[in-house]
């Protein structure tokens, strides 16, 4: 039985990676810094709690994460923990950029001492391509990053592909869109407009406050692109490979669609500029064509579906 470490168990992608694994027989191991069982709810919803053992680790400990991997000899580790947040990353640049890089390197150091035939993931993100000014991005697409997540994301780009080169590890980067599901933090921007905008139609809040609603962005299912994280580990090579639905969508028609959903009038949705960031994004999409032709992944998910269920499920939970 194979036998996968997940660092970044409690978050959304962690949450469905590990169902996926689990699902196709594998041992699943869950690297956490906290194991109060409050931050696993979303393992619980899925029904696989107790499929996961958890394993408390600090990865910006190196000896840690050495005796973890001598000790469980996993077959595959996904590295999905970071400070994910790009509005939070400008508030603590430092604090984003030490615990993303210092994790990774630690991770990837790990596996060329101890067992270099792990084959490693590594999260990575659109953000690294800043404002391109050709679209659609692809792989071939120059790094431009614009916050401090960006920048980390980009260096551990760089660094895992350094790692496959210099190293000869099955070292590879998922450069994933925005991608969404019920399981996604409030913090990111649809599942705040979603919860808030429910708010709004039951009388528990006035108004739904926001940034910039010009730009355009890519979003898909978080369900559908953990297959390709695991599909790119299944490969007989070690390559990056971008994720994505290949559309983009104005935040502006997002809070229309949702707010049409619930009936609430749009003047309920009322612009703050101090939710601005720094830096902006304008728009982004990618193409997803290697992945889909090397890896056999497919993607076929309108947005507006998603949408749909996310409001649903949300509704279907509300407290």
């Amino acid at each position: 039985m194979k036998k996968a470490i997940i660092s970044g168990i409690s978050g959304q992608d962690g949450a469905y990676l590990s169902e996926l694994l689990i699902n196709k027989g594998y041992n699943v191991f869950g690297l956490t810094r906290d194991l109060d069982e409050d931050n696993f709810w979303r393992l619980t919803y899925l029904g696989i709690r107790e499929n996961v053992k958890l394993i408390k680790c600090d990865l910006e400990d190196f000896s840690q994460i050495t005796s973890i991997i001598q000790r469980v000899q996993p077959d595959e580790i996904y590295n999905l923990a970071a400070q994910s947040s790009v509005s939070l990353s400008f508030k603590i640049p430092k604090e984003t950029l030490t615990f993303n890089l210092i994790s990774l390197i630690n991770l990837l150091e790990a596996i060329r001492l101890v067992k270099p035939d792990i084959r490693f993931y590594q999260a990575s993100s659109s953000e690294i391509f800043g404002d391109a000014q050709v679209l659609p991005i692809t792989e071939e697409t120059i790094l431009n990053p614009v916050s401090p997540y960006a920048i980390s994301k980009a260096s551990g780009f760089w660094m895992t592909k350094n790692y496959r080169e210099a190293y000869n590890l099955f070292s590879c980067s998922g450069i994933l869109f925005n991608h969404e599901s019920y399981l996604r933090s409030d913090n990111f921007f649809i599942k705040k407009v979603i919860r808030e905008s429910i708010a709004i139609s039951k009388g528990l809040q006035p108004v739904l406050k926001v940034g910039n609603l010009e730009v355009k962005r890519d979003f898909g299912s978080a369900k559908r692109y953990v297959e390709a994280m695991f599909l790119m580990l299944q490969h007989n090579k070690a390559d990056d490979f971008l994720i994505c639905s290949g559309v983009s969508i104005k935040l502006s028609e997002i809070i229309k669609y949702v707010f049409e959903y619930l009936s609430i009038p749009s003047y309920k949705c009322v612009v703050d500029k101090e939710l601005y960031r720094p830096l902006e994004i304008h728009e982004i999409y990618g193409d997803s064509s290697k992945a889909k032709k090397v890896l056999g992944w497919s993607y076929n998910i309108e947005f507006e579906d998603i949408v749909k269920e996310l409001i649903n499920e949300e509704l279907k939970n509300w407290k």
